[in-house]
């Protein structure tokens, strides 16, 4: 390993270090409970589901979930990546997929389930196309934990008002935002609080303009100031200077509100975000829908932006058996029904279709379509690649750089994080 990067590594257990002291790794928590396994995950309010599913994985392996959340996603990845190779681990560590799973299972620690993966291939219980996103050299090393899609929520009392329906093509979609903008409804949320929702509006665009070119982009064969990136960042400067768009300080939270108050017609976010609208009071098909944003042009093949975490088993977890028993009855179908109802979100298993019925519908639609799933941008690179040019296109939306000095930047970046990922492959 280069030693600036082995120096940084360094800085970065040392800062662990300080917050595992302060309590943030939980540590004696971790220690092995019968009849559970620990998981250790970033988002509290998936502790009850976590629960819910383990009592239908007990029914299957003897063993529950216990959740341990840790709120902040800094101290959390720090303190995973400290803590993976010692008996202060979890027993299943909730993680992404991608080249955040690629950065993990190169530092070593992580259990192989390919056998568990293909256990679950053989059932069809996952999609064959998914196995690189959770891949490192060949070895998986991550269970798929949900399977997002990455839509369009629109508020349907709103449409309906206007005499709108959700748009099947790119004309469509434009007339939607002309209509709603002339009633003094913002037509689409974007927002880049938080660091990452910067990166939707770029995925979903890049995408739409050219779904083999975002593939070749982030998997670094194609350069950032190609003509098909220009064309999808003229596309969002245009829809900014209509005034089509939030100010980028509008935070995602109060998107559900946003739609049922009537102030924005149009939500770009994870399908997950569905737990948000009800929450929020509102209803799927009544009060909300959902679409995937149409190709620029017709006959450009059709895709969906797939997000998916992942569950990982750490070698040296203290109940390792219990953990891996877990992780291979996760996709069963009666322990998803419970995880998807729960999320009201898609399952990792395609057998298992969405109560949510907006949900539903999209799942419906990305098979009809044979659209091809695409990882999340988040994902889809070397991590500190993703991590700069998602601050760049921060820069962008609140207007401090044109889109050619954005994009070159973004390839100037590129061209020097894929060197870095290449060298300490090898």
């Amino acid at each position: 390993m280069p030693l600036a990067r082995r120096r940084f590594l360094t800085g970065a257990a040392a800062g662990a270090a300080a917050l595992a002291a302060g309590g943030c790794a939980r540590g004696a928590s971790t220690s092995a409970q019968p009849g559970t396994t620990s998981i250790s995950n970033d988002n509290a309010t998936w502790d009850d589901g976590y629960r819910a599913a383990g009592r239908e994985l007990k029914k299957i392996t003897g063993y529950t979930l216990r959740p341990l959340s840790n709120p902040s996603v800094t101290s959390y990845q720090q303190v995973v990546q400290m803590t993976l190779q010692t008996s202060k681990s979890s027993d299943l560590v909730k993680w992404a997929s991608g080249y955040q799973l690629k950065r993990l299972a190169r530092a070593g620690g992580l259990t192989d389930l390919t056998r568990v993966w293909e256990g679950y291939a053989a059932k069809g219980w996952v999609r064959g196309t998914s196995r690189e996103s959770v891949s490192y050299r060949g070895e998986v090393f991550g269970i798929p934990l949900y399977e997002s899609y990455y839509v369009l929520f629109y508020s349907k009392p709103v449409f309906g008002k206007l005499g709108l329906s959700a748009p099947g093509s790119w004309e469509e979609l434009l007339h939607c935002a002309e209509v709603l903008k002339r009633n003094r409804i913002t037509p689409f949320l974007a927002s880049q609080v938080g660091g990452w929702p910067a990166i939707e509006w770029f995925q979903e665009l890049v995408s739409k303009v050219d779904p083999g070119f975002y593939q070749k982009l982030v998997s670094g064969e194609a350069s950032y100031t190609d003509d098909r990136a220009r064309r999808a960042m003229d596309i969002w400067h245009d829809f900014m200077r209509k005034g089509w768009m939030t100010s980028p300080d509008f935070d995602q939270a109060r998107g559900p509100g946003a739609l049922k108050e009537g102030t924005v017609g149009m939500f770009l976010h994870g399908t997950w975000q569905a737990s948000g609208m009800s929450a929020a009071g509102m209803k799927p098909g009544t009060d909300y829908g959902a679409f995937i944003l149409p190709t620029v042009r017709p006959s450009t093949p059709k895709s969906v932006i797939a997000e998916s975490g992942v569950f990982v088993v750490p070698g040296r977890a203290s109940s390792h058996e219990a953990a891996m028993a877990n992780v291979g009855a996760w996709l069963d179908p009666s322990v998803q029904r419970v995880w998807s109802d729960f999320l009201q979100d898609s399952s990792a298993n395609p057998k298992v279709r969405a109560s949510n019925p907006v949900v539903a519908g999209l799942q419906r639609d990305v098979a009809r379509n044979r659209r091809t799933a695409l990882v999340r941008y988040w994902e889809a690179s070397p991590p500190s690649l993703i991590q700069g040019n998602t601050n760049d296109l921060g820069g962008f939306m609140a207007g401090q750089t044109s889109p050619a000095t954005t994009l070159r930047r973004m390839q100037e970046r590129a061209h020097d994080e894929w060197a870095a990922w290449k060298r300490d492959e090898a």
